[in-house]
C-alpha cells in the first residue's frame, strides 16, 4: 500500500484583527464579548472590503505549500469550501447584467491551477463537509495517491471568508475568516507527518441543527467519531500523544478530555484566543504552531478533530516520521 504524507503547512488569515468588544460594537456578534472572552476567545480577523476567499487561498499557499512547488509537480488539487459563495471567484455583477451563468463557474481551484508554477494538475472541489472540509481534502488526496499509482503530489486547500455584513459568530465560537495549505505526498521529505487513518461521521438529518442543538451533538459525536478513528488506526484512544482540535469554547476540550480519558495536556488549541475560530483552517494552523515548539517526536500520533455544519465530523491521524526534525 503506498503511504502518504503530510509537509507544507501554510495558513491566511483576515488582515484586520478585532477584539471582542470591537466587533460587539460593530454587531458582528450574537453573544457578548464578556461570555465570548470566558470561553477563551479575545482576537479574530476580518477580510478588508475588496479581499476574497481566492486572495487567502492564495497567501496560504504560497506560505507553505506553495513554497514545495519547485521539487516536484502537484498531480491534484483538492480545494475545499465551507460558504458555497466561496466555491466561485466570478462577478455577480456580469451575471447580473448578462444572465449568463458562467459568471457563477469561475472556479478557485481552476484559476489556482493556471496561477502557480505546479505543473497541470487537475482539480476537485468539496463544498458540503462544512468546517471539517480541509480534513476532508487530506483523506481524499490520501485515496487519490492510493487509486493513482504515477501520482505523487496533492495539493490541499480550504478557503472561506464570510460576506460583508455577516455575523462573526456561529455556535457560541468566534469566526475569522482563513485559508489553509498543505501538500499530501507519497514521498517522505522535510517535517512529514505520515498519514495513518481518517474517518467521517454526517448525520444529515441534522443539516438544519439550531446553535444549541448543533453544540448538544458535539459531546455525543465526537467521543464516538474519536474511538472509530482509532480503532480505524488500530489504535486506542490512548495512544494518541497530541489533539488537536478546531478552536471553539475552551472548556469543551476540558470535558472531552474527562469522558475520552485523554490528558488534556495534550490537547493543542494555543492559537484559539487570538485566531478564533478561522473555519476549516483550525487543525493547519494549530499543527503548525504545535510543530513550531520542537515537542512533537519521531514516532508520536497526532489527532485532528473538527466538528461542522451538515453535520459532519471528520478526524485523520498522523504520525511523526524521522523526517520531523
Amino acid at each position: 500500500m503506498k503511504h502518504a504524507f503530510v509537509a507544507g503547512l501554510g495558513y491566511s488569515l483576515g488582515t484586520l484583527a478585532c477584539t471582542l468588544k470591537e466587533s460587539e460594537a460593530a454587531g458582528r456578534l450574537n453573544s457578548t464579548a464578556v461570555d465570548l472572552g470566558e470561553a477563551g476567545f479575545h482576537t479574530h480577523h476580518v477580510c478588508p472590503p475588496g479581499v476574497t476567499s481566492y486572495d487567502l487561498a492564495r497567501e496560504a499557499v504560497g506560505n507553505g505549500a506553495g513554497q514545495a512547488g519547485g521539487e516536484a509537480p502537484v498531480d491534484a488539487i483538492v480545494y475545499s469550501t465551507c460558504l458555497p459563495h466561496n466555491g466561485s471567484v466570478g462577478d455577480l455583477a456580469a451575471w447580473e447584467a448578462s444572465k449568463d451563468v458562467k459568471h457563477l463557474m469561475d472556479f478557485p481551484a481552476s484559476r489556482l491551477q493556471a496561477d502557480l508554477d505546479i505543473g497541470d494538475p487537475v482539480v476537485f472541489g468539496l463544498s458540503q463537509q462544512g468546517c471539517t472540509g480541509m480534513l476532508g481534502a487530506v483523506r481524499l488526496a490520501g485515496a487519490l495517491l492510493a487509486g493513482e499509482p504515477d501520482w505523487e503530489r496533492v495539493l490541499c486547500v480550504s478557503a472561506d471568508r464570510f460576506p460583508p455584513g455577516a455575523r462573526y459568530e456561529q455556535s457560541y465560537s468566534v469566526i475569522s475568516d482563513g485559508a489553509a495549505a498543505c501538500v499530501v505526498s507519497s514521498r517522505p521529505g522535510a517535517g512529514a507527518l505520515r498519514l495513518v487513518a481518517a474517518h467521517q461521521i454526517t448525520n444529515g438529518g441534522l443539516h438544519a441543527a439550531s446553535d444549541d442543538a448543533t453544540v448538544g451533538t458535539f459531546f455525543s459525536y465526537v467521543p464516538r467519531l474519536v474511538r472509530q478513528t482509532a480503532q480505524r488506526a488500530g489504535l486506542s484512544v490512548g495512544d494518541f500523544d497530541w489533539v488537536v482540535p478546531q478552536n471553539t469554547n475552551q472548556n469543551a476540550w476540558l470535558l472531552l478530555s474527562r469522558l475520552l480519558g485523554i490528558d488534556h495536556g495534550r490537547v493543542w488549541q494555543s492559537t484559539l484566543a487570538d485566531v478564533g475560530h478561522a473555519i476549516s483552517a483550525d487543525n493547519i494552523i494549530n499543527l503548525k504552531a504545535l510543530l513550531a515548539t520542537g515537542r512533537v517526536e519521531p514516532g508520536q500520533r497526532i489527532l485532528l478533530v473538527m466538528a461542522g455544519h451538515g453535520l459532519n465530523w471528520q478526524a485523520v491521524v498522523l504520525e511523526a516520521t524521522e523526517y520531523i526534525r
